[in-house]
């Protein structure tokens, strides 16, 4: 069963939301909070697989959440519900360690698909979002020289890292690939110690920035 955690300020959404969720078989709520700072005080209890986080909310911000909770190694995979009216917070939620975006109408297929695929271990990034969020990075993009000194990435790993990219977890790699499961996840470790990153989301948007898929 995926435990997911709702946590929004607005008592529509989360009953909206949570409705949808109740129709699956394999989805439970197991807990909801009306702002930040109460969902960083019940994430240890709830404990949720994935973590559906509105980034507007009074007080602390979702951003701020993912903030807090990634510097104590505590944030669950997290979805952002979002409204989409603002490249710029949702660039910042990658940074932080969302693994995906959904609006808040969205629809029941879509956010049971979404909620399965972070629960395990996907990064999903709708492609309307992916356009918009590209535009912003080609106003920041820098030179990957400072990745590919003295260590670059090889040939497999950068191919690796281009299926990360689309969202593929380490066995769909590995079948990709014809390679074993242990070799992919040997690989991917790799590749976040080159680039200095600490999760597959800031690997994938390190590579984004540099142009280097």
């Amino acid at each position: 069963m995926i435990r997911v955690m709702l946590v929004d300020d607005q008592t529509l959404v989360r009953e909206g939301v949570r409705s949808l969720l109740e129709l699956a078989e394999d989805i439970e709520v197991a807990g909801e909070a009306p702002d930040g700072q109460t969902a960083i005080d019940r994430i240890p209890e709830i404990d949720p697989h994935v973590l559906l986080l509105d980034m507007r909310m009074p007080g602390k911000t979702g951003l701020e959440v993912m903030e807090e909770l990634s510097a104590n190694n505590a944030l669950p995979p997290t979805i952002i519900l979002t409204t989409f009216d603002d490249d710029d917070l949702l660039l910042a939620g990658i940074r932080a360690g969302a693994k995906g975006y959904l609006l808040k109408d969205v629809a029941l297929e879509e956010l049971l698909s979404a909620v399965r695929a972070v629960a395990s271990g996907k990064t999903l990034v709708k492609p309307a979002v992916t356009e918009r969020l590209m535009k912003g990075l080609g106003q920041m993009r820098t030179d990957f020289t400072s990745l590919s000194q003295p260590d670059p990435l090889t040939d497999r790993e950068t191919e690796i890292l281009r299926l990360m990219a689309g969202g593929y977890s380490n066995k769909e790699i590995a079948g990709a690939l014809s390679v074993a499961e242990g070799t992919v996840k040997n690989h991917v470790s790799n590749i976040l110690s080159k680039m200095g990153v600490r999760d597959r989301t800031r690997a994938v948007l390190k590579a984004l920035e540099g142009g280097l898929i």
